[in-house]
């Protein structure tokens, strides 16, 4: 039965009933929450450009990520719960100190991208504004320092959902742009595979959805909110709610950008929150284009240098294991305090002496796309030896899930490559 049950996953979801939704809201935040962290300030900036360059020609692949990103994410729900251990921990424990050192240096290299995109965004919006970087850098930075240094698990997520929530505004963005609904069905159906500049954004969009520090986060954050295996039906709920979230986000920001900027100037090259903001205004008004994409880029940028900068102390603590969780006070976990708050401040202050880093922001998603081999084979390896028999991936679900994680790490690391050869 329990093969049976592992092999439909995702043809049967599970229902969440009106009598249980009291248990879901207690379980509800770790999907949420790393789903909207997923569509970040590079993100945003990638789907953008996918908007400007190819109009709605890579609409169908955010649609086509959505049960990929849900595959990836579910088995560190799975591996949290019946486990009760971080990914790094799990990977220590399973495969020796080694590789677990080799598994969280990959998380300080995309946490370190990431962080520098997160900055690079919040301080563009605070340039439109007249806002100097330092001050919307430094005022950031301490807001991420206070939520972290003086909560709970809950508390944090609580501010880090509230935050995510500031992403809504691109649907409405989206809908001000007035998309044609000929020109989206054209852009469905045709992708330009051959094209190398195409692949290039393909894999940075690949990039942008399954990243390091997402399935340290979740696996992490599942261990340290305390569910267990009666929690685990909503938590996948949890986590399918999110990746539609994601994706749906991404599409509205490809969405506003095709029928806008894209429509009239598709070769323009945008390389921050500001210029596509700014390239915006003519077409939607400066409320829309400066305020409304503003406050959704603060918004994505902030929860996601939460989960990133969480995710990298995490990562950190359950290789050392030294003591790693939000229920211990700053005294009482100093080295995990210790490694978030020097992730928040190097961010900041690199971001704030080397502005010129927000041009690596496409880049930074092509790196996370180099990296998923490595990411998706210990995720995958640990559905397969560290679980206890009866929670482990088995027979076609099994299948599924390695194909789906060779399919998109190959893809990944072609177009990632490819592109790189091609610019």
């Amino acid at each position: 039965m329990a093969a049976i049950d592992t092999a439909s996953a995702l043809a049967t979801p599970p229902r969440v009933m009106p009598s249980n939704w009291k248990m879901f809201l207690a379980v509800f935040g770790p999907g949420l929450v790393v789903m909207l962290a997923d569509t970040d300030a590079g993100s945003i900036i990638t789907a953008a450009q996918s908007g400007i360059q190819w109009g709605y020609q890579l609409l169908l692949l955010q649609l086509l990520l959505i049960p990929i990103l849900y595959i990836v994410q579910e088995l560190t729900v799975r591996l949290g719960i019946f486990t009760g251990k971080g990914h790094g921990e799990l990977i220590r424990e399973t495969f020796g100190p080694f590789w677990a050192w080799v598994s969280v240096a990959g998380l300080g290299i995309a946490a370190v991208g990431a962080l520098l995109t997160e900055f690079s965004g919040v301080a563009g919006v605070g340039a439109l504004y007249g806002i100097p970087r330092w001050i919307s850098l430094a005022l950031s930075a301490g807001f991420l320092l206070a939520v972290v240094l003086s909560g709970t698990y809950r508390r944090v997520e609580r501010v880090a959902i509230a935050l995510g929530l500031f992403e809504l505004a691109f649907f409405f963005v989206a809908w001000e742009a007035h998309p044609d609904g000929h020109a989206v069905l054209h852009g469905l159906a045709h992708m330009p595979l051959g094209n190398r500049s195409y692949i290039y954004l393909v894999a940075a969009n690949i990039g942008a959805v399954i990243m390091p520090w997402m399935i340290f986060y979740q696996q992490s954050a599942v261990a340290d909110k305390k569910l267990r295996p009666e929690h685990y039906a909503f938590a996948r709920v949890d986590t399918a709610l999110g990746a539609v979230l994601a994706q749906a986000v991404m599409a509205a920001v490809l969405i506003a950008t095709a029928a806008t900027i894209g429509r009239t100037h598709p070769h323009t090259s945008l390389n921050t929150i500001g210029e596509i903001a700014n390239a915006l205004t003519p077409f939607l008004g400066s409320n829309v284009g400066r305020l409304v994409f503003g406050m959704g880029t603060v918004g994505a940028a902030m929860i996601a240098a939460i989960v990133v900068s969480l995710a990298a102390a995490w990562g950190f603590g359950e290789v050392t294991n030294q003591k790693h969780s939000l229920e211990h006070h700053p005294l009482e976990a100093p080295w995990f305090y210790g490694a978030f708050t020097v992730a928040v401040i190097g961010g900041a202050v690199v971001v704030a002496v080397a502005p010129d880093l927000v041009a690596l922001n496409i880049g930074v998603e092509v790196m996370n796309a180099l990296l998923l081999p490595v990411v998706l084979g210990f995720l995958v390896l640990l559905a397969m030896k560290a679980l206890p028999p009866e929670h482990r991936i088995r027979g076609a679900y099994a299948w599924l899930v390695i194909a789906v994680s060779v399919l998109t790490a190959g893809l990944g690391v072609y177009g990632g490559l490819f592109g790189v050869i091609a610019h």
